[in-house]
């Protein structure tokens, strides 16, 4: 019997490594979805984009989305099974109206982060419920701080980033950005969103149509989250292509 045996039916139970095999499962289920998500922060806006893969030709496009608006100024990109990321936004969107009822004004995107990552954590150790197969990176503008990019995994860990990436190929992702980030450039909107779009495309090595993505930001002209439409996506991609040209 090998050492590890065993040790992977339970969430709440180590193995004699110290490691807890169903979290890790967790994000093997993150990076098997079989799509990548991109989040950049530039110098004053934050962009995410993901693949939009449609499984089904019946299914109506409009439908399938892994966009979702928090609050006003917060969005996110969900990563990895899309039911179980579907109930993790359903409860931060219920996280965020209570703050607001409580409070009087709209949860920070930190905060927001640490709350999602807070309940993740508390997943890992109760054998009543699984981890969520998902990582949600999350973009926000913030009036004092600026753009704001956060990722939580499935381990209830979160932090600020410049850039970051989820899913398949995410450490490809990863070492592309660092290289691209490392001399600090100043990135404007339009530098920001080309970052993500060209880290998607060099990662997964394909050219992208206007339906291949979805792209929310978030800028200091318009601080609400929004969602690019096809139009808009397709403005961007041509002026990309004439850029590399």
């Amino acid at each position: 019997m090998s050492r590890g045996a065993g040790y992977d039916r339970h969430i709440t139970i180590f193995s004699p490594e110290g490691r807890l095999y169903q979290v890790e499962y967790a994000f093997k289920a993150i990076s098997n979805a079989g799509y990548t998500s991109v989040g950049v922060k530039g110098d004053d806006s934050c962009v995410i984009v993901t693949q939009k893969k449609i499984p089904d030709k019946l299914l109506d496009p409009k439908s399938v989305t892994h966009l979702f608006r928090l609050t006003k100024k917060i969005g996110c990109v969900m990563t990895g099974l899309l039911p179980d990321s579907l109930s993790q936004v359903n409860r931060v969107q219920m996280e965020a109206a209570e703050w607001r009822y409580k409070y009087g004004y709209d949860i920070p995107a930190d905060m927001l982060a640490r709350k999602v990552a807070n309940i993740n954590q508390v997943y890992t150790q109760q054998a009543a419920m699984r981890p969520l197969g998902c990582s949600m990176i999350l973009i926000g503008y913030d009036d004092e701080k600026g753009p704001l990019l956060y990722k939580s995994d499935p381990a209830g860990y979160y932090a600020g980033y410049k850039a970051t990436t989820a899913g398949a190929k995410h450490q490809e992702g990863v070492n592309f950005l660092e290289k691209k980030l490392k001399k600090t450039p100043a990135l404007n909107f339009d530098d920001t969103l080309e970052l993500a779009v060209m880290t998607l495309a060099n990662v997964l090595s394909l050219d992208f149509k206007p339906t291949d993505l979805e792209i929310g930001v978030v800028t200091k002209e318009n601080p609400e989250f929004r969602v690019l439409s096809v139009q808009e996506i397709e403005a961007h991609l041509n002026r990309i292509a004439e850029k590399a040209d």
